[in-house]
């Protein structure tokens, strides 16, 4: 499947979606739901209809989360790299969602498992984009003590992209927890410089600034509302867009 010439008629072309390992449990207590991990290579398959090139980053919380365990008592370091290996047995669960749909996907580890999956190289992964591929980028960036929001960023910085997509399970950023309080008010846009000094915790700090200092939109949006992925895409006003503007 090779990528289209020219982006879907709103300057995207090249999109990284951010999904939480949590996203991928749907209605599961644990693990991978394969209802949603379906319907997300559905939504996915519809993008790069449009002649999208996306790139996927993924949490690995459903399976392992490294931080927890590290209050708990375990070394940091130890647990991190548990919960790298998470998110790549997630990265190969989207792979195998993806083909069977009849696209072609890479699995790109920031750490060597060179028997299941290719390293991360930032121009071969580029490379993969432009040839149509789904690239799912796993194992955060490597290192211990950052998160995958921040490894979201970092690689959609490093390719290029035009826009970074973190998927949640309420429809945008509220100026406190929705779940919990129901007067909480959603933002449809906001500054970076807004999110950092108001602490709305979309994503960890360090993905913000990020994002800031290198002028990579934001999106957030409700990953649970089916074709809302398609409708970003499209240039509808979906979620909240964060900007430095």
């Amino acid at each position: 499947m090779a990528a289209t010439s020219s982006p879907p008629g709103n300057g995207l072309r090249r999109i990284l979606l951010k999904l939480s390992g949590e996203a991928l449990m749907g209605e599961e207590d644990y693990g991978i739901d394969p209802k949603m991990l379906k319907r997300v290579a559905m939504e996915i398959r519809e993008v790069m209809s449009l002649g999208m090139q996306v790139a996927v980053v993924i949490g690995g919380g459903n399976i392992f989360r490294g931080a927890g365990l590290a209050r708990a008592g375990m070394d940091r370091v130890t647990g991190d790299h548990m919960g790298m290996l998470a998110t790549v047995m997630n990265s190969l669960a989207m792979q195998d969602a993806v083909e069977a749909l009849g696209m072609y996907a890479r699995v790109m580890s920031a750490i060597r498992i060179n028997e299941v999956c290719e390293e991360y190289i930032r121009r071969r992964a580029v490379r993969h984009l432009e040839k149509g591929r789904v690239c799912i980028l796993a194992a955060g960036t490597g290192n211990p003590f950052f998160t995958t929001d921040t490894a979201a960023s970092l690689r959609a910085i490093e390719i290029e992209a035009d826009l970074l997509l973190k998927a949640t399970k309420v429809n945008g950023i509220y100026s406190d927890d929705p779940m919990k309080n129901p007067h909480a008010t959603r933002y449809s846009r906001l500054t970076f410089e807004k999110v950092l000094t108001d602490r709305l915790n979309v994503m960890d700090a360090t993905a913000i600034v990020m994002c800031r200092d290198n002028n990579l939109p934001l999106r957030v949006f409700d990953l649970n509302t089916p074709g809302e992925l398609l409708r970003i895409v499209r240039g509808e006003d979906v979620g909240t867009l964060v900007t430095n503007g």
